[in-house]
């Protein structure tokens, strides 16, 4: 089954039905993320070597687009995950890429922070004031992320600290959801698509294996600057660019919009 037929189907029976109660009372769209993971789609971009879909940002561009038509909250998980992929993907272990390409996997980006003198979130990813620490195998890092979408849903945040040895670096890490000490408070209303679970996370500290390093020390600049903002960006512009056109009908595996569909 190719990957845009399995979309219609997830949208048609699970995502759309959901989608008011999503929107309408801001419930995460967990069935929403169990049915993408079980069709592949959490795992599009994985190699197949892992057993992904072994696809690029094209199809996952596709993905997001058509699934804000339905439901803004599951594109903006989706938005979140498949930028964390891309990074997992070139710097992250066997392991978490074959839990991703099975579908069992949702990774969720934990960059964003409040710096002073930045403005807007894209600049926001390139600073960081996140404390790393190290003590032999393990790394504290602490931090306030803001921001963070699927936020106490994720199973994995691709996260950003200051560099452990170079003075301006940025290093990434992938901190598991379910390490100690990582703390989400209630969500607040109106960060980001109601439904997303996008909020605040704090670690003071987490501590995650040195070995979760994404890339070298101080190398997380350059990752930012070449793989997440331009995944981040060309599905946001997607997402935005579905929100403005006519509510569409998944019929079969075609999309028809719903005006189109009232004069046929």
């Amino acid at each position: 089954m190719s990957y845009r037929t399995a979309l219609s189907e997830v949208l048609t029976s699970v995502i759309a039905p959901s989608a008011e109660v999503t929107g309408k009372k801001g419930k995460f769209p967990r069935g929403a993320v169990t049915a993408l993971g079980h069709a592949g789609l959490l795992g599009l971009t994985v190699s197949t070597e892992f057993g992904g879909g072994g696809k690029g940002l094209p199809e996952a561009v596709e993905v997001v687009a058509r699934t804000a038509r339905v439901c803004p909250a599951t594109a903006a998980v989706l938005q979140s995950h498949y930028a964390a992929v891309a990074v997992i993907e070139s710097y992250g272990s066997p392991w978490v890429r074959g839990e991703i390409a099975a579908g069992r996997h949702l990774g969720s980006l934990a960059l964003a922070e409040d710096v002073a003198g930045e403005q807007g979130v894209e600049a926001q990813l390139l600073v960081s004031r996140s404390i790393a620490a190290r003590s032999g195998d393990v790394v504290a890092l602490r931090a306030r992320k803001h921001q963070v979408v699927a936020a106490g849903e994720a199973d994995s945040y691709v996260w950003s600290s200051q560099s452990l040895t170079a003075p301006d670096g940025l290093t990434l890490w992938v901190v598991p959801a379910h390490a100690p000490d990582l703390f989400v408070p209630a969500r607040p209303g109106g960060a980001g698509p109601y439904g997303s679970a996008t909020s605040t996370v704090f670690a003071d500290p987490v501590l995650v294996p040195a070995d979760a390093m994404l890339g070298g020390d101080g190398g997380g600049l350059d990752i930012v600057l070449r793989t997440v903002l331009p995944w981040l960006l060309e599905l946001r512009a997607a997402a935005g660019a579905e929100a403005l056109r006519p509510p569409a009908v998944e019929v079969g595996s075609a999309r028809r919009p719903a005006d189109s569909l009232a004069s046929s």
